[in-house]
This record gives C-alpha cells, structure tokens and sequence, in this order.
C-alpha cells in the first residue's frame, strides 16, 4: 500500500488546494492530543458524491456536538468536495473530509483553538476483500462495549470514538477474524468496528435501535430501500443469544457499503436473497 503522505494528488486544506505532500499539521495540533476532529467517509460514482449534503450537515452537526465552531456551511462543504475529485481526475472515488482543533492551544481547556478543515480524496475500491465479500466476512465477538451515550458523544462522528475500534479490530484480526461485533453498555447488539448490523429471519430485516451509536446514512438508505420493497424492518434492542435464530446479516456504511457476513464466532450464516436484493438495489441507486 503506498502511505498517505507520500501520494500524488491534491488536497484542499483551509482555503487552499495544496500538492498532496504538502497537506501537514504540526506535532503540537490539539486534536492529534485530544481526539478533538470530526470527519466524514464518503463515496463518489460516476462522479456524483452520495449523500453529499446529507454527509456536509452531519458533519456540521458533530463539530456542534463536541462545541467545535465551523466557518462553512453545508452548501460550501458540498463544492469543496466536488473541487477536490475534480482536482484528482477521479470519479469513483472515497472522500474523507475532516474538521479539527489545531495548534493554537493545548490542553483540556479548548478555548483559543482554531477550526480547521480539510478534504482528501481517492481511488479506494471495496472495503472487504472481495473475494471475503462473496461468502460474508467474519466476526468475532469482544469483550469491550460501545460506550453509553452519557459517556461519549455517541452521535458526533468524532475520531475521539475511533480509537476503540480501531483496539479491537487489531485484536480480532489476530484471531483470524475481519471484524468484531461489538455490544453496548447494557449488553445489547450494536454494530462491527465502523459499521452498522442488519440481521434478517423470515423474510424479515432487524436491525438495533441507533440511539448508541451513530445512525449511519447507508443504514438510512437501507432501511428506505427495504421499506420501499414492502420488507418490514424492525428497529429494537437485539440480544447475542438470538444470533442463531437469523438467517441472513449485513454490515452497511459508506465504505462497507453492504456486506454479507458469513460467520460470527462458530456460528455461520449464508449471504442470501434479501441481502443480495438489497445490494442490487443500494448499487442501482449509488450509481444512478
């Protein structure tokens, strides 16, 4: 894999459209210390970005979550990241455009920092091996819980959150497994590492309640899509014991966009015609 620092390209940064090596932050950037950015993944085809907008005003809505000022609206958010894909020649693309406290100031007390903003983009194809995808990837259960969402903003998706993840993906890969299946603070199901869990049984779709976790707009866009087919959907708290009882599950999420999961733990389960329908459908509708 070539690092990201060491690429050719474009990245627009604080006003300016910067040579790629040239995009950097100091040592001393708050959030580097404290985990204080905001970010947002998103997937460009055919030259269109999906969920453009949708994507700009959570981000504004996260950086107010965690009480960081942003000098741009969701409008501007959307042209800068058009500018940038055009930039890099790309069309089919992941665009990761980001907030953050910089070096003006360290320390707890965040008065005296400044806002800046950046937006990167480039070719960057299935999140899961592909071949992986084609029988569903594998998850294993862990130990450490999503937090309470009196403990942690919950719904801001702020890089703060993402050092959990990121613990527990290195230990389930460890063990052989792509992804761990994470519980909340009381036990309930609530996603993988970065993308949320749909679990079908008799012709059914359930799905946990996102009031944990962040409500991912692919999330959105399935349970639209599934609605629209007359599938039911069920959003409730959903307990590991009743694993077994599915036949068919998902992860979805910008990049995931919709994947099949062929086992957690010993238990295995069969990518099948829902999750296939649905698939079908999410790429008709991104590439449309």
């Amino acid at each position: 894999m070539i690092p990201f620092d060491d690429r050719d390209g474009f990245i627009w940064m604080d006003g300016e459209m910067l040579p790629w090596r040239e995009a950097k932050v100091h040592y001393l950037t708050h959030a580097l210390h404290y985990g204080t950015q905001v970010f947002e993944g998103e997937r460009a085809y055919n030259g269109k970005i999906f969920k453009c907008n949708e994507h700009s005003k959570r981000l504004l809505n996260s950086a107010d979550i965690i009480h960081m000022d942003m000098h741009y609206t969701a409008e501007q958010i959307d042209e800068i990241k058009y500018e940038v894909i055009k930039a890099n020649n790309l069309e089919n693309c992941y665009i990761r455009a980001a907030a953050w406290r910089g070096a003006e100031q360290m320390g707890i007390d965040v008065e005296g920092t400044k806002t800046h903003m950046a937006v990167a983009a480039w070719d960057w194809g299935s999140y899961f091996d592909p071949e992986v995808r084609k029988v569903g990837i594998s998850l294993k259960s862990t130990d450490w819980r999503k937090p309470n969402p009196n403990c942690a903003p919950t719904a801001s998706k702020t890089a703060s959150l993402y050092n959990l993840s990121c613990m527990v993906k290195l230990e389930v890969k460890k063990a052989g497994y792509t992804d761990a299946l994470m519980l909340d603070h009381e036990g309930f199901i609530a996603e993988s590492t970065g993308a949320n869990i749909f679990l079908i049984k008799d012709g059914a779709i359930h799905t946990p309640i996102a009031d944990r976790f962040l409500n991912g707009l692919t999330r959105q866009t399935v349970i639209s899509i599934a609605q629209n087919m007359g599938i039911t959907v069920n959003e409730r708290r959903i307990k590991p014991e009743e694993l077994e009882s599915f036949e068919e599950i998902f992860l979805t999420g910008s990049a995931a966009e919709i994947t099949p999961v062929g086992k957690i733990d010993d238990m295995k389960f069969t990518p099948g015609p829902i999750t296939a329908q649905l698939a079908e459908a999410y790429t008709a509708l991104t590439h449309g």
